[in-house]
């Protein structure tokens, strides 16, 4: 293994999926993170074609939260989040934006970003899964 890889492996990831109604939810879960939590976090909403949900979660908590961008490296003690219209992936040390095809009608979808970060992170993940108004 590269020391590029074993040093991707080294990092603990959290990755959160929801579904349509789950904002409150999730500032609930962002206000009880730790300042100092020794993770990164990457969140997919189901969203419409706009989405301020990083500005709201920003103001819930402790930790820094931001839309993700493509090609960007991510940092332990931050929260991301996908933007509407893109699925968000991990590979390595960052982030991958892509339109790929719609997953279970969405896209964003949670499905692209849990798979990217259990090939990339392996048992460093711990995945969080919220439904939402829907199913």
């Amino acid at each position: 293994m590269n020391s590029r890889r074993a040093k991707a492996r080294n990092r603990f990831i959290i990755v959160i999926g929801a579904s349509a109604g789950a904002v409150e939810p999730l500032k609930k879960i962002v206000s009880d993170l730790p300042a100092d939590l020794p993770a990164a976090v990457f969140i997919v909403l189901h969203v419409g074609q706009v989405s301020y949900l990083p500005e709201i979660l920003d103001r819930a908590g402790a930790l820094k939260v931001s839309g993700a961008k493509n090609g960007e490296s991510f940092k332990m003690g931050n929260i991301y989040v996908a933007p509407p219209g893109f699925h968000l992936l991990l590979h390595d040390d960052h982030m991958m934006l892509r339109r790929g095809p719609r997953e279970n009608l969405a896209r964003p979808a949670v499905d692209p970003l849990f798979r990217s970060a259990a090939l990339s992170f392996g048992a460093s993940v711990v995945g969080v899964l919220l439904s939402g108004a829907l199913s």
